[in-house]
């Protein structure tokens, strides 16, 4: 379109290019680096609650406890009656995780699970839709007739969180809603381990073969783990699926210890490295730990102190760059440990969020690895079958780092992207 007269541009629509193309919110497998995540869709509504509230409706502290959608409406109505509701968001702990991935990393992810078909103002599909990135791609979701999870989230003056669910038709999904390809092009599929308290649900099975699918095409699988109680009560069938499917575990100190029977986090990660490659485990105020593989002939000395726990010079080799155990000629066990992030943040008033915002951030280093790999095949950065960008102790700080934010904000996903300037570092950090 050419327009009369001077001006400073020859051209406002110039014609002589070709029309770009437009981004679109759907994942193209052949172009895009993404991740997958399946997740019992679900809405979160928090509220602040004393402890006597938890005693009247026989909710146990500390723990996920499934109730019958009766005993949630009369749990909703009495926090509406006292005024205890601070927010409704959309949740999940994978929901919450590539949420934050698409945001920390401004790119594509794809949800699996289940939506409503009919979306009305202010129904639980209503408000997860609006409180999830635009960047999710949730054209693979399955439309059921009812209504999606929601789960209160009861917060007690301690800090404690503790979860009343109220499923809906939130694991409903079935195995025809699995896309293959959409998995196979993936950087990663991450999952939890929620759907095995239900066995009597399809979302059960969807839920083995996306793993399957991902396992099959080598994409590398990721695992949270629920809460204690669900990792005692199926401790046996989740350690044949971690050993069978799992690449990276991520889990906190009580998880871990039910899991291997250490309190010892770093002894419970070393034990759960037999099983797989990568464990990421947060360890409240104690910090987080990452601990891997890596080959022999890479393995990189820190230049950090070293530290001792319950293994000696533990951190010795953290400026390795995980990978595969299976990739390794000759692999050796990596630990890194990180202490919260300027200590923390002055008071902590909801944990909820802090671990799949930490799992995040790894997501991230992964996906950007796979992204440099297809981009540039031939840099030295791919001298060996790397999993992850960074070194184990870039990849700590980093997944520190956006615990942090969320903690701070006492939110359980991320609003915005990490400044590119902190304000707790001196102007001489940025002038190097």
């Amino acid at each position: 379109m050419r327009f009369p007269g001077r001006r400073k541009l020859k051209h406002y629509f110039p014609v002589s290019q070709p029309k770009p193309v437009l981004p679109t919110s759907e994942v193209q497998p052949d172009k895009d680096t993404y991740i997958v995540g399946l997740d019992e869709t679900i809405v979160d509504v928090v509220a602040n609650v004393s402890d006597q509230f938890l005693e009247t409706f026989n909710i146990q502290k500390g723990l996920s406890n499934l109730v019958d959608p009766e005993t949630a409406s009369a749990i909703y109505s009495e926090l509406t009656a006292q005024q205890c509701i601070s927010d409704h968001f959309a949740g999940g702990t994978i929901g919450n995780t590539i949420h934050n991935y698409s945001v920390l990393a401004d790119d594509k992810s794809v949800l699996l699970g289940v939506m409503s078909a009919n979306i009305t103002l202010g129904s639980p599909a209503y408000h997860y839709i609006c409180h999830t990135s635009s960047k999710v791609d949730m054209n693979h979701l399955q439309g059921v007739a009812g209504d999606i999870g929601r789960g209160i989230t009861l917060i007690t003056p301690d800090g404690e969180r503790t979860f009343a669910i109220a499923p809906g038709d939130m694991d409903e999904l079935d195995t025809d809603h699995i896309p293959e390809n959409i998995i196979a092009g993936a950087a990663a599929l991450v999952t939890c381990a929620y759907p095995l308290r239900h066995q009597g649900k399809p979302i059960k099975q969807a839920m083995v073969t996306a793993l399957q699918y991902a396992h099959q095409h080598h994409v590398p699988t990721v695992l949270t783990l629920g809460t204690k109680h669900l990792v005692e009560e199926h401790r046996e069938e989740l350690l044949e699926l971690i050993k069978n499917y799992v690449n990276v575990l991520a889990m906190n100190e009580l998880e871990a210890e039910a899991l291997t029977g250490f309190a010892d986090p770093l002894l419970a990660a070393e034990a759960m490295l037999e099983y797989v490659d990568i464990v990421l485990l947060t360890a409240g105020p104690d910090g987080m730990y990452l601990c891997g593989h890596t080959d022999d002939d890479f393995k990189r000395e820190t230049t950090n102190p070293i530290k001792s726990g319950g293994l000696a010079d533990f951190n010795r080799w953290e400026f390795s760059r995980p990978m595969l155990r299976e990739a390794c000629k000759q692999p050796i066990k990596v630990f890194s440990h990180i202490d919260p992030y300027m200590g923390g943040p002055e008071k902590i008033r909801n944990t909820n969020g802090a671990g799949d915002g930490a799992l995040s951030a790894l997501l991230h280093d992964i996906s950007a690895n796979h992204f440099h790999k297809e981009t540039i095949p031939n840099s030295s950065k791919h001298s060996a079958p790397f999993l992850a960008y960074s070194s184990f102790a870039q990849i700590c700080k980093y997944s520190n780092r956006v615990s942090y934010e969320i903690l701070a904000h006492n939110a359980s996903r991320l609003s915005r992207g990490l400044p590119e300037r902190e304000d707790s570092l001196e102007e001489a950090y940025w002038e190097r």
